[in-house]
């Protein structure tokens, strides 16, 4: 029977310590990027407290007789621009006026 241990190259022994990430792998700066992915991981954190809070607001209002979809509406007409705003509601009173919703 042979020895087991002919033909095989010794092994160096591996230390158990983590290993300490590169500062730059593949001309990516390690650092910069963890640094960027936790920034944004923060802001996910964040959004998700706003987005609580809002929920919060638009129940309130609805307790207060609101209507929460009328007030999104009303959101998203005060961001647009009031050229915009305008060319749309007139499409919309052409477009009301074509399938006879309006007079």
């Amino acid at each position: 029977m042979e020895d087991a241990s002919v033909g095989l190259a010794e092994q160096p022994e591996t230390s158990q310590a983590p290993t300490k990430p590169a500062e730059s792998v593949g001309g990516i700066s390690a650092g910069q990027l963890r640094s960027l992915i936790e920034r944004i991981e923060r802001l996910e954190e964040d959004k998700a407290a706003i987005a609580a809070d809002m929920r919060e607001v638009f129940a309130e209002a609805k307790a207060n007789g609101f209507d929460p979809k009328i007030m999104r509406q009303v959101l998203k007409i005060r961001k647009t621009d009031p050229d915009e705003r305008a060319e749309q509601e007139e499409l919309l009173d052409i477009y009301l006026r074509a399938v006879g919703l309006k007079i």
